[in-house]
């Protein structure tokens, strides 16, 4: 440890060193004219030493073995408001940087550290130049001389409570980083993650370290180009205000999982340049899917009794029961699927009665001329119905094509996705609805199947009136 003349410090720290015990402004103070012009014999590099010293974030003080002040950097200058000059060569801080009353305890615990191994940890006030007192932490080691002997301590000090601060967002950084109830992903300006956290392992489906420097692409399936928009947003404009939910499809082990994420950005800049220089973006999230699959579902089911609750308004007031049974299907279709198809039991063979367009969207309608056959082969979904008296959900395989696969059922040739569901009245089976979703819908699920059992029974009962009003 040493510093330049130049700048205040001595250059050199040892028990035979002429260290100018006395006051400031004698003969040895560092501050005379001939600390400025620099002395003859100086060692070479002090001032690289001396500008290494003052660009320290923290304060440094060296005492030789006699207990003079050796050196004094400038964030020593900064919390205390002592300058080098008036710092180096005064003995200890008795009765200027320490109470007098406290100056023999805090020069013994300080000067502790020349015999005891490795370094001391310390608390006490000093005082500053205009009288006031800061409580500081110090760190104060022993310094050994050529002959390995006690020649000195250096002491580096920071005000308490930035000691604290430091120490709460390391400890912050490093609970974050393995226990947080959430994912933590830091990302380099590449978008690679360079930490992941073990929820943040578990949500990715990877080992912590499996998951570093591998492309995002690698571990999204869908919802990637998302995510990494977001990301080069934060590097260019910083956070964004509010945290953002993303859907994203994960390939796992298991298979593909599709999962919501509600994340939130953080843009890291080095706090060691003048200009922030981005380091990556910090990318916090939580799997929040389970609660978004039941707003959903939710807003599905009001939206669905809403849609019963008009379709059964609406049909009251039809004269015709059949006009009556389109109607509710008008109502049941929205939001649900893209088309229906209303096949009625005539003897052996259903008939189709009722049908939306195959070529557009449009409402359901009785077939123009009368009910004509429906020509479906053995097997077909809405024969499995009638023959079950259930509901029947089917969709076009992997490897199918949709309009062959289609065509084959006597289907519109958009339709993917099919639920046929059995007409039942008065423990009869009158006929079957199928309800048809395009390639670029979902397939149909078990709510949905609840649904269109619904629809079904007021249908029935439509149906049911229209034939026993047509038989009289």
């Amino acid at each position: 440890m040493g510093a330049s003349r130049s700048s205040g410090t001595t250059d050199e720290l040892g028990p035979d060193e002429d260290s100018g015990g006395g006051p400031p402004g004698s003969s040895a103070d560092p501050g005379s004219p001939a600390d400025d012009a620099g002395i003859p014999g100086e060692p070479p590099g002090s001032e690289l030493l001396a500008a290494l010293l003052d660009g320290m974030d923290a304060a440094l003080c060296a005492f030789d073995a006699a207990g003079t002040v050796t050196h004094w950097n400038r964030e020593a200058e900064r919390i205390l408001g002592w300058t080098a000059r008036e710092a180096v060569g005064r003995s200890g801080f008795a009765g200027w940087a320490v109470r007098r009353a406290d100056a023999d305890e805090v020069r013994a615990r300080l000067m502790s550290a020349m015999d005891a191994p490795g370094r001391q940890v310390h608390e006490f006030a000093l005082l500053r130049k205009d009288g006031g007192r800061v409580l500081v932490r110090t760190q104060s080691a022993g310094v050994r001389g050529a002959d390995g002997q006690p020649a000195g301590v250096y002491c580096a000090f920071s005000e308490v409570h930035a000691q604290i601060d430091l120490e709460r967002a390391i400890a912050l950084s490093e609970a974050l980083l393995e226990d947080a109830s959430w994912g933590v992903v830091l990302v380099d300006v590449d978008l690679r993650p360079t930490v992941v956290n073990a929820y943040a392992a578990r949500a990715l489906g990877g080992g912590r370290t499996a998951l570093l420097g591998r492309p995002l692409g690698e571990l999204v399936v869908q919802g990637v180009e998302e995510l990494e928009a977001a990301l080069h947003h934060v590097l260019a404009e910083g956070a964004p205000s509010a945290p953002a939910e993303l859907w994203v499809t994960l390939r796992t082990a298991e298979g593909e999982r599709r999962r919501c994420w509600r994340s939130g950005f953080l843009r890291l800049a080095s706090p060691l340049t003048e200009e922030p220089v981005p380091l990556g973006v910090g990318w916090l999230f939580r799997d929040v899917t389970a609660g978004k699959l039941a707003e959903q579902e939710a807003d599905r089911l009001r939206f669905r009794t809403s849609q019963l609750h008009r379709a059964a308004r609406t049909a009251s007031e039809c004269e015709d029961p059949m006009e009556a049974a389109t109607s509710l299907l008008d109502f049941a279709l929205a939001g649900f699927a893209d088309h229906v198809l209303v096949d009625l039991v005539a003897g052996e063979r259903l008939v189709r009665t009722a049908a939306t367009p195959f070529d557009a969207p449009g409402p359901c309608l009785p077939v123009s001329g009368g009910a004509i056959p429906a020509r479906y082969g053995p097997g077909h979904p809405a024969l499995r119905s009638v023959e079950r008296t259930g509901t029947v959900r089917t969709s076009a395989g992997a490897g199918d094509a949709a309009q062959s696969w289609a065509a084959e059922r006597r289907w519109p040739r958009d339709a993917a996705h099919a639920l046929c569901a059995v007409l039942r009245s008065r423990g009869r089976t009158l006929g079957v609805l199928t309800f048809l979703r395009a390639a670029n819908r979902s397939a149909f699920e078990r709510p949905d199947a609840a649904y269109a059992e619904t629809v079904a029974a007021r249908v029935a009962g439509a149906v049911d009136l229209a034939q026993v009003t047509a038989g009289t």
